[in-house]
């Protein structure tokens, strides 16, 4: 991580932000790793006063947060304390809750990910069922560490939703879900602070946290397809919270019926190019919403995920590179763009979903939309 913070980020020695200040520290002394850093460059990097950091770091290793990482040779006086993070001071638990199956991860404040369960789920079944097994996996993953606090539980699941009331709406092909209220439901369930997003918003939210720069849509493609965007360094969920319904764009107005009660939307005829193994098609329908999502937004990258990706990479990214370069040939702009593969199948997105906890610890509220 470099030195430099926009205006937004930099800290401010006021009581009331206390919590914001120690946040940035805390930010800072995940990105320094093992090596640590020193509490001149925690001033430097925040704006705050060293007195200020040195309240903060004192309380971060009163708390078991923070502890001293040796001595940094000095260009005058005495060496420099380093300081670093304890990784497994903390956990989150990430739940992805897919159409057919969970995953669930447990992650310390590094987002390293400590344990990791993996399920069947019929998320057609009646709402207690469903939420029995997501809770007996979160309680079964939080006794891998049974004595460090879980900080919260994360949920990716398919869209569209409300994230900041974490009510479900219309997911499709499951309508009965419509209006519940799966955050509230799930902390009652579980005793932890729960905090709901879209799947693919998680994975965006995780990939963006891991350094991927720059303007980028995360597609994924599994179960059903959607977008994670990132524009200006934040997730981008839109003013109704609807934005990244990517699977639902009409491609063919006469094609095949969709579950969501349309015709010919990118995630049916992908699913059903898939269905009669024919990949190639597969990768052109999704390269070609991929290509109007270039052009519309102008984003730098298209990173690609989901069970039914990695079951061939290589076809997906050479048949969505393939039409973006085409379309970008005809003067539909994307010559510049890159096509990736955001790797692990559905397991980003459980880990994304651990990352909904850990970003507002660390400061990154701006990700949370």
């Amino acid at each position: 991580m470099n030195g430099s913070r926009t205006k937004s980020q930099a800290g401010v020695n006021l009581p009331a932000l206390r919590h914001h200040n120690a946040a940035l520290v805390l930010d800072l002394l995940r990105a320094a790793g093992a090596e640590g850093i020193s509490r001149l460059e925690l001033a430097e990097r925040t704006g705050l006063t060293p007195q200020a950091v040195s309240k903060i770091t004192a309380r971060l290793r009163t708390e078991g947060l923070a502890v001293g990482a040796g001595l940094r040779p000095s260009t005058g006086g005495k060496p420099r304390t380093v300081l670093r993070l304890v990784p497994d001071a903390q956990f989150a638990v990430g739940l992805h809750l897919d159409r057919d199956g969970l995953t669930a991860v447990l992650v310390d404040l590094a987002g390293r990910p400590v344990a990791v369960t993996t399920a069947p789920l019929d998320f057609g079944a009646p709402a207690e069922q469903v939420l029995a097994d997501a809770a007996d996996a979160v309680r079964d993953l939080s006794a891998a560490e049974p004595h460090k606090p879980v900080l919260g539980l994360g949920v990716a699941v398919p869209g569209p939703l409300d994230h900041r009331d974490g009510v479900l709406h219309r997911v499709t092909g499951f309508p009965q879900w419509d209006g519940f209220p799966l955050r509230d439901a799930l902390a009652e369930r579980t005793g932890l602070p729960v905090t709901v997003d879209k799947d693919t918003n998680a994975a965006a939210l995780a990939l963006s946290l891991s350094g991927l720069p720059g303007d980028f849509a995360y597609l994924h493609l599994g179960t059903g397809l959607g977008a994670g965007l990132v524009l200006g360094g934040a997730v981008h969920r839109g003013a109704r919270t609807g934005a990244g319904e990517f699977g639902h764009q009409t491609l063919q107005l006469d094609g095949p019926l969709c579950g969501c009660g349309g015709r010919g939307c990118i995630e049916a005829l992908c699913l059903a190019a898939e269905a009669r193994g024919d990949r190639a098609e597969a990768a052109r329908v999704l390269g070609a919403g991929a290509a109007n999502l270039v052009g519309l937004l102008d984003i730098d990258q298209v990173v690609l995920g989901g069970r039914t990706v990695a079951a061939d990479e290589d076809a997906y990214v050479r048949g969505v590179r393939a039409v973006i370069e085409e379309r970008a040939a005809r003067g539909g702009g994307g010559g510049s763009v890159t096509v990736t593969v955001a790797g692990g199948g559905d397991r980003p997105v459980a880990e994304g979903a651990a990352q909904l906890v850990l970003a507002p610890v660390f400061g990154r509220v701006g990700e949370q939309g």
